[in-house]
């Protein structure tokens, strides 16, 4: 769960990502966490693009507007039960 989260995390702030960039960025392998990538594009929370780079493909990631709205949800609901000390008191 917590590599799902820090995807949608990474992406929501960077936005668009190849997917070495991505990997290394949380922190994961590029053949060991790809299936996840993989699930998280089938369950829409992401969405994958395909792009040619010479003789290779280049796979680019973003966050969709179903995984902008889940985190934005489950973020917000955090906030509001721990807000951030602004230094007001």
């Amino acid at each position: 769960m917590y590599i799902r989260k820090d995807i949608l995390l990474k992406l929501y702030e960077y936005g668009e990502m190849n997917q070495s960039r991505l990997m290394s960025i949380c922190g994961l392998n590029n053949v060991k966490h790809k299936e996840i990538l993989d699930s998280m594009v089938n369950k829409q929370m992401i969405e994958r693009k395909e792009e040619p780079w010479g003789n290779k493909t280049i796979y680019k990631y973003k966050i969709s507007e179903k995984g902008k709205t889940l985190l934005e949800e489950v973020l917000q609901r955090y906030e509001d039960l721990f807000p951030r000390d602004n230094g007001d008191e």
